[in-house]
C-alpha cells in the first residue's frame, strides 16, 4: 500500500489539508500556511534477473513481506542513485553477487502499492554468491525449475516470464492489477 497521507507540512510544520490545487486534476495535501503542495509519487523498485551458465539466480526472502518466498534481487532505489546502481547494489545486498548488467527489459507498474518496478538482464560475473542479510538462501534454478508458485511478488513472476521469452522481445511494459493474470 502507498504511504499514508501527510498530517503536517514538511516545509513549515503546519497541519495540511486535502484539496485540489489550482491547475491540478486531483486532490493533494496542501499547507494552508505556506501553500506547499505535497506530491505523492510512485516509488521506483529496481532489480535484475541474474543468469549464470543458463541458470537463474533467485533469493529466498529473510524479511517480510513474503518471508520465505523466492524473488529476483530487487529493492527500493535510493536517492542519488541511478537505476543501474540500484540493481547492482540490491544484487550485492541480497545475493552477495557481482553482476554485469544487460539491458532494461521489463517495467511493471504496481499502482496499488504506489510503485514502478524496473528489471535488467544480468550475468553473474564469477559464479560466486551467498545469502545476504535479507536472504535465507540463494540458489541457481534452471528455467524449468523456477518455483513460480513460490515467487514473492507478481512483478517478479512477470519479470521472470518476460526474461524467459528472450531478448528479442525487447522492453515490455506491464501492470499488476488486482485480479489480473500474471
Amino acid at each position: 500500500m502507498p504511504a499514508p497521507p501527510n498530517k503536517f507540512c514538511g516545509q513549515c510544520g503546519a497541519p495540511v489539508t486535502s484539496r485540489i490545487p489550482e491547475g491540478e486534476d486531483r486532490e493533494r495535501e496542501v499547507c494552508p500556511v505556506c501553500n506547499f503542495i505535497h506530491y505523492r509519487n510512485p516509488i521506483p523498485v529496481v532489480g535484475c534477473v541474474p543468469e549464470y551458465k543458463g541458470r537463474i539466480l533467485l533469493c529466498r526472502r529473510a524479511i517480510d513481506p513474503r518471508l520465505g518466498y523466492w524473488t529476483v534481487p530487487a529493492g527500493f532505489m535510493e536517492l542519488d542513485e541511478t537505476l543501474e546502481e540500484a540493481a547492482l547494489r540490491e544484487t550485492r545486498e541480497e545475493a552477495c553477487a557481482e553482476v554485469r548488467l544487460g539491458e532494461l527489459f521489463s517495467i511493471v507498474d504496481v499502482p496499488r502499492a504506489g510503485q514502478v518496478h524496473f528489471f535488467f538482464r544480468a550475468e553473474v560475473i564469477n559464479g560466486q554468491f551467498e545469502p545476504g542479510v535479507e536472504s535465507l538462501d540463494v540458489r541457481l534454478f534452471a528455467p524449468d525449475e523456477i518455483p513460480f508458485d513460490s515467487i514473492a511478488f507478481r512483478s517478479g513472476i512477470i519479470a521472470l516470464r518476460r526474461y524467459l521469452e528472450g531478448p528479442e522481445k525487447g522492453l515490455v511494459l506491464d501492470a499488476v492489477r488486482p485480479g489480473a493474470p500474471d
